[in-house]
């Protein structure tokens, strides 16, 4: 494991995965919300981020946390292993909830309220996102390590393993 994505619903805990895997690890970790957005609240191009994400993918290794739909064949396709986390909506709508109030560093902006907008995005995850997510997954299973959680369990019993190793 060099080059890892993780990918799955927005508030599904792939942002505090990704920060404990690069402790466990020392795998530089990169955010794509930290690159997309910015602090006023507008985003960068899509060129500029296209360029910022070849530039990381380009490394030896890494970390790359988050979805960005548009761009997940291409992380896919660069990565070693896929860790996908296929929560329940009401997971991840808790998850998006939770931290509320919370100063993030993958974010550069302090969320105080959850975005109708962003709320629906979380709520159509499962039925329009996840299933192009599979089926991109599934074009690249034979090559590459692809690790699915369905629960945040699964999750802290594979940081758990990792760490015996």
């Amino acid at each position: 494991m060099k080059k890892i994505i993780v990918i799955g619903c927005p508030g599904s805990g792939k942002t505090t995965f990704a920060k404990r895997l690069h402790e466990m690890t020392d795998i530089e970790i990169f955010h794509l919300d930290a690159i997309w957005h910015k602090a006023d609240k507008t985003h960068i191009s899509r060129d500029e981020f296209d360029l910022r994400l070849g530039d990381i993918l380009a490394l030896d290794s890494w970390i790359v946390d988050g979805n960005y739909t548009r761009t997940i064949r291409r992380r896919i396709e660069a990565a070693d292993t896929v860790i996908l986390f296929d929560l329940p909506t009401e997971v991840c709508l808790d998850g998006a909830n939770a931290r509320l109030g919370v100063q993030r560093t993958d974010m550069p902006w302090f969320e105080i309220e959850l975005d109708p907008e962003f709320k629906a995005e979380i709520e159509r995850f499962r039925s329009d996102i996840l299933p192009r997510i599979y089926e991109v997954i599934d074009e690249y299973k034979d090559d590459k390590k692809t690790v699915i959680f369905k629960s945040r369990e699964e999750a802290e019993s594979f940081l758990s393993e990792l760490k015996c190793d």
